[in-house]
């Protein structure tokens, strides 16, 4: 194996981690399996700041795992609203009630047992192992692989069975010795605060004197990750239907978030546009009233969109026409089983909190109830 020998740079990583570590909770609750599952459940593709709100508010609603077991998926997703990504909500609720229907309500100690839980990887299975139970399991996220692929030159692309294959045998390698658990989380910190994707920090690395990467002057090349390709456009069409102060959602299959809270809305065909202003309002009108049909709502349609606002996720890239409606009421048997009529409150919350709702619908209800938007969001109101 061509890279530094591995007793040194352990020795390296761990000296480092206890000077510099910076002091966060789920560290202060390494014994409790289901603060650091929580945790690392969040972190996933969200950064540390984004996460310290999230994570004190959702283990005061639910202190333990148990508490988490017998919530409500609405309650779980209402507590997780802002945070994005919310199958992971969705899959953590499923995994702790395997806990407790399975193994008593304890965090199994077993990899095997952590690995068949739902939403439990890898990664997630070799955190609880080392954090937790002070097993010598490894752990590859993208921290690690940034490291990894630096301070031992690796120049295949990242995303190649080959690559991922070498990179769970040196973390598995490295991982071995003292302290497993304080050795990953050495690793992870190292890639947050150091080795960093942009303007890693070599000269303050506690591995520079041996590694590869920036021994041959290609630290800013690697990891070799191959172009994402450019998200998608869309645009639909969302109805605002309201009842007084009640507001007109669904959940389900149908709606935009599966699992979360959102309004009606029909995809709208570029096809459907035409130069005509016309014909461009009578397909927009189209869309909602089919928006409309599809929840099961019957309300009275305005004879123009409200606005509209600009919505960017990891693999889409959203326009979304605003229609408000009044004298809402559900009708028939909608095709997404779970419309209702929600109470709404400031910052755009639902029925009270009660329920999850993703940051589009929120985005679209202040563009129709204020308050102003957030930093970088993109509105468009009729004149």
């Amino acid at each position: 194996m061509s890279g530094p020998d591995i007793e040194p740079l352990r020795a390296a990583l761990l000296g480092w981690y206890d000077r510099a570590k910076r002091p966060l909770p789920w560290r202060e609750r390494a014994d409790d399996a289901y603060a650091v599952w929580v945790s690392e459940v969040m972190l996933q593709q969200t950064r540390v700041d984004t996460v310290l709100p999230y994570y004190d508010r959702f283990l005061q609603r639910f202190p333990s795992l148990g508490a988490l077991a017998a919530a409500t998926e609405d309650e779980v997703l209402a507590a997780w609203s802002g945070l994005g990504y919310y199958r992971r909500a969705r899959m953590l609720h499923q995994g702790v009630r395997e806990v407790v229907a399975r193994y008593g309500g304890a965090v199994p100690r077993d990899p095997e047992q952590r690995l068949s839980l739902p939403g439990v990887g890898r990664y997630t299975a070799g955190a609880l192992g080392s954090v937790c139970f002070g097993l010598e399991e490894p752990i590859v996220d993208g921290n690690v692989a940034r490291i990894l692929t630096r301070l031992f030159g690796i120049t295949t692309p990242l995303p190649e069975r080959v690559t991922q294959a070498r990179l769970w045998e040196l973390a598995q390698r490295l991982v071995v010795g003292e302290r497993p658990g304080d050795f990953n989380q050495s690793m992870m910190e190292l890639g947050a605060l150091v080795c960093t994707v942009k303007n890693p920090r070599c000269d303050e690395c506690p591995a520079r004197g041996v590694c590869v990467a920036r021994e041959q002057g290609i630290v800013h090349e690697l990891p070799l990750i191959p172009r994402k390709a450019p998200p998608r456009q869309a645009t639909l069409v969302a109805v605002v239907a309201t009842r007084g102060a009640e507001v007109a959602v669904l959940r389900g299959d149908q709606a935009l978030f599966g699992g979360l809270f959102g309004l009606p809305m029909a995809p709208l065909d570029q096809d459907d546009l035409g130069a005509d202003p016309g014909e461009d309002l009578e397909a927009k009108l189209a869309a909602a009233r089919t928006a409309l049909a599809t929840a099961g709502v019957a309300a009275r349609l305005e004879p123009e969109p409200v606005g509209e606002i600009q919505h960017v996720l990891s693999h889409r890239r959203l326009r979304v026409v605003a229609f408000t409606a009044t004298h809402a009421r559900i009708i028939g048997e909608p095709v997404a089983s779970s419309t209702r009529l929600l109470a709404l409150g400031p910052d755009q919350e639902l029925g009270g909190g009660s329920v999850g709702v993703a940051k589009l619908t929120k985005k679209i209800l202040a563009l129709t109830h204020g308050p102003l938007p957030a930093q970088g969001d993109l509105f468009r109101k009729r004149r």
